[in-house]
């Protein structure tokens, strides 16, 4: 029995790790690649569409295969992502650049939280809208997810405004920077799209349509950023736990704690040694981005469509209002605060 139901279980990750595939050929392709869209995206919207039309003949002896790529394929990922930076990239762009980052993320994660509220909104929906706006998008929605443990469809809504708005952004940086009304030079204009673009993949199409200063910049200055996804996680953890131990007053609950943030930090400090050459790192990166792509695809693939429909469009004018904050206090401090520090 032991060995049929791993068995079992093998199908279903076999299943999600063929549509990782697919998500990757799509992602590669000519107008995918210029639209900047990652297999992440696209491995939630294959899982999205199979989830909707052909769920239903799947053995429920499968399903744990799927589960198990949201939660522990998810947590490897978030721990090899790490392998995308190093303490000398933070060093680089200096204190300006923290300081701004510091202030995005603070600002847009408590923002977004309070709005949330006053627009009585699901709880993990606006926490994890603001989580994805505030550091890397999609792989910020995967982290908090695996922390709060929310209902799959309420993940894929926050991915969801996140790849709207990040791919609005990605276009209008560039016509703004060129048009001259934003008033920044390049380095200020990398500060100001790595600080409040959403996706890295959004960060590295913007840049690049803006010239090589600008594009080195703006992924610097995003991998800072990736960089507080631990921090917060660790609070996350921390206060979801108070919270349980207060709803559940009569007996004692322990904290769960998000082990994969440490070893998220422990893998930036041992790449920061460059003991590994770099086509090793490149090796592990790409390994590290269909391991996330597994895991969107699967919380796609536990995405009902009626859900979108009662969550409703609450998620959405969160998320515009998170990015208006995004674009407008991002300005001010890349305008005003960037040329003192």
């Amino acid at each position: 029995m032991a060995t049929e139901s791993r068995k079992s279980m093998l199908h279903g990750i076999l299943l999600i790790a063929l549509f990782s595939c697919a998500a990757f050929y799509i992602a590669g392709t000519d107008f995918i690649r210029k639209l900047s869209l990652s297999p992440l995206i696209i491995g939630i919207i294959l899982g999205m569409i199979y989830a909707n039309s052909l769920r239903n003949n799947l053995p429920e002896t499968w399903v744990p295969g799927i589960k198990f790529c949201t939660k522990e394929i998810l947590r490897l990922g978030i721990i090899l992502y790490g392998f995308r930076l190093t303490l000398q990239s933070v060093a680089e762009v200096g204190m300006a650049a923290i300081a701004v980052d510091l202030v995005v993320v603070t600002v847009t994660i408590f923002l977004g939280v309070w709005l949330g509220k006053l627009m009585k909104m699901d709880g993990d929906i606006s926490l994890l809208t603001a989580t994805g706006s505030a550091i890397c998008g999609a792989a910020a929605v995967l982290g908090a997810e695996s922390v709060i443990k929310p209902q799959p469809y309420k993940t894929a809504v926050a991915v969801s405004t996140v790849v709207i708005f990040g791919t609005v952004a990605m276009f209008l940086y560039p016509a703004l920077f060129s048009s001259g009304v934003l008033g920044l030079d390049a380095r200020q204009m990398g500060v100001y799209t790595g600080a409040t673009l959403h996706e890295v993949a959004h960060v590295v199409g913007a840049g690049g349509a803006m010239g090589g200063e600008i594009a080195d910049t703006a992924v610097i200055v995003k991998m800072i950023r990736v960089i507080f996804l631990a921090p917060v996680l660790l609070i996350m953890a921390l206060v979801s736990g108070k919270r349980s131990r207060l709803a559940h007053s009569g007996g004692r609950r322990r904290i769960t704690v998000p082990w994969f943030a440490f070893g998220f930090i422990l893998v930036i400090c041992f790449n920061s040694l460059v003991m590994l050459p770099s086509g090793v790192v490149e090796g592990i990166n790409g390994f590290d981005t269909f391991l996330l792509t597994m895991a969107m695809t699967a919380l796609g693939a536990e995405t009902n469509f009626a859900k979108f429909r009662q969550a409703g469009v609450k998620p959405f004018l969160l998320a515009a209002v998170l990015f208006a904050w995004l674009m407008g206090g991002g300005w001010l401090m890349s305008r005003y605060l960037v040329p003192l520090l």
